[in-house]
């Protein structure tokens, strides 16, 4: 069954192309239906119905998972399930006709432009390791780019003359990023004076680089952003979202276009954008309550 279970990641990871952050979620919740299996005595995926994905599923809920990690589960076990169905393991896929719970829809966390402001000035440009910061933070503003693509970013992904960033997203499809003119000051000033103190092997690509001379990683952006939020005093729990989600509210608070939100933020379908104007109607009704005589 392990074997399975690797074939199928496998499978994903050459044929479909899936990112590596999918394929660890995938791979985890499989291991854990596995495990849930081995418990129950079941030594066979061709054993397993509906009933037993269903009493899984509802172990996972039992054990405190969101309906979205449920759901995330879920998507796993059919995609699987077909997987071995295409491979003539199983005859039917017994996840195919399960109902999908329902998910709850959470506002995402954004902090005002002065919070931004009052981020984006704490690191201390001083040092190699201050200019990167700086400019991983003014780039992350400026482009709402997932940190998986900030951290992804090579030499080549940046055209500074054109104020461009060019960067591989979910499915590994490309988009063009427009970079605003603090944002690619700071990159310059980084590139210049920072990250050539930080190299080690002038063959190196990425264009963020650890205290190794090497490129940084998903989890060493996640400390230097937590570090500079209790810096600033932010209220709440600043990451790296957080600011993706400031970039898409704060350019529909001023005047852009929804389709050109989603372009920039790489969302495949537009109904995953409106969630910002959700957040704007909201803020527009907590300002009328707020300053309307009669609210």
């Amino acid at each position: 069954m392990e074997k399975l279970v690797h074939d199928f990641i496998y499978y994903l990871s050459v044929e479909k192309g899936l990112a590596a952050n999918t394929l660890d979620s995938y791979g985890r919740d499989l291991n854990k239906y596995l495990h849930y299996l081995k418990e129950n005595g079941i030594t066979e995926f061709g054993e397993t119905d509906r009933e037993e994905i269903s009493r899984f599923l509802g172990v996972q809920r039992e054990k405190g998972l969101s309906p979205a990690s449920v759901t995330r589960s879920l998507a796993a076990l059919r995609s699987f399930y077909q997987f071995l169905l295409k491979e003539q393991i199983i005859e039917v896929n017994p996840a195919k006709e399960l109902e999908t719970p329902r998910a709850e829809k959470h506002l995402p966390q954004v902090i005002s432009c002065n919070d931004v402001a009052l981020l984006l000035e704490q690191p201390e440009c001083r040092k190699a390791a201050g200019k990167r910061d700086k400019a991983m933070l003014e780039m992350l503003y400026a482009t709402g780019i997932r940190v998986s693509e900030l951290v992804s970013l090579n030499i080549n992904n940046v055209n500074i003359k054109m104020g461009f960033l060019r960067c591989s997203g979910k499915g590994n499809k490309e988009r063009m990023i427009p970079l605003g003119s603090i944002a690619i000051k700071s990159l310059q000033e980084y590139l210049k004076n920072g990250r050539e103190k930080m190299i080690k092997n002038k063959e190196e690509k990425a264009i963020f680089l650890n205290q190794q001379g090497k490129r940084l990683t998903r989890q060493g952006f996640w400390k230097i952003i937590k570090k500079y939020s209790r810096k600033a005093g932010i209220n709440g729990e600043i990451t790296p979202h957080t600011l993706r989600h400031s970039f898409a509210t704060h350019l529909l608070e001023n005047g852009a276009d929804l389709r050109s939100v989603q372009e920039m933020l790489g969302h495949a379908d537009i109904s995953t954008t409106q969630i910002y104007t959700h957040l704007n109607r909201q803020k527009i009704k907590d300002i009328y309550n707020q300053t309307h005589p009669r609210a």
